[in-house]
């Protein structure tokens, strides 16, 4: 069990976070009236507003404004939250496009990007529960191995036994396995994902993503901090030239990052 200490450290350190986040997407907004073509503006969807939003895990939560969604939808992110760039991917555990991205694209991202700080990113749940029934409780599960500071080595667990626990009537006994393997404390997450801890920010990430045009998994979307939003499409080509494009324009840093696929 993490000590008070260890605990208020991470409690702090997700509220620098949060911060970091609602700042980038409180930007994204502003300029997503002037990207009708590839993002879904607010005022498109205001109807959604005073809504009562319900998960499948039965737990649901309201909000009135676009700062409200906002604060609740809180990404997990990985690098320099001072980064010029960040990308931000709306993904689903149990989907295989979202599996491809995670083999071809992430990888690319951690060595050319993240790890020298030139790019932040950002994971949002955006679970498909009509095609992939398991993916809710994939991305509660890997926010429960999150709790003990061990998240993205779940999520790489959930990619990369995907085939195995989609399948599962339910795959409580393969994500406790994963959680098992992973040295975490195993009463602790039992606990959490018998709960409905994690709930409300998975539905909160959802809205956020059906709020900006999400329609499909991955969706992976570049801030650049600079009143303008970029829609990655076709991350298989085109990921590396829109980054690279981003950073020179961002900070004068036209360097090209090491050649190969992505």
């Amino acid at each position: 069990m993490a000590s008070r200490a260890e605990k208020r450290r991470a409690q702090r350190r997700e509220q620098r976070e949060e911060q970091s986040s609602t700042r980038g997407m409180t930007w994204a907004l502003a300029a997503a009236g002037a990207l009708a073509v590839a993002i879904v503006g607010w005022n498109v969807v205001s109807s959604l507003f005073d809504a009562t939003v319900r998960s499948s895990a039965d737990v649901e939560f309201e909000f009135s404004t676009p700062q409200e969604l906002i604060a609740l939808a809180v990404p997990v992110s990985l690098g320099n939250p001072d980064a010029p760039v960040t990308v931000m991917e709306f993904g689903d555990y149990q989907c295989p496009a979202c599996q491809n991205f995670y083999r071809q694209a992430k990888p690319i991202l951690d060595v050319s990007y993240i790890e020298p700080g030139r790019v932040r990113f950002e994971f949002y749940d955006f679970p498909l529960e009509a095609t992939h029934p398991n993916a809710f409780l994939a991305a509660r599960a890997a926010r429960c191995a999150g709790d003990q500071d061990r998240y993205w080595d779940f999520h790489d667990r959930l990619f990369q036994n995907q085939i195995l626990w989609s399948v599962e009537p339910d795959p409580s006994g393969a994500f406790t396995g994963y959680a098992d393997d992973l040295g975490l404390d195993g009463g602790e997450f039992r606990s959490c994902l018998r709960s409905d801890r994690h709930a409300e920010v998975v539905v909160a990430n959802q809205m956020l993503g059906i709020q900006l045009g999400a329609q499909s998994t991955p969706t992976v979307m570049l801030n650049a901090g600079d009143g303008r939003a970029t829609w990655i499409d076709n991350w298989t080509t085109n990921l590396r030239p829109v980054l690279e494009a981003a950073l020179a324009e961002a900070t004068g840093d036209a360097a090209p990052a090491e050649t190969g696929g992505g």
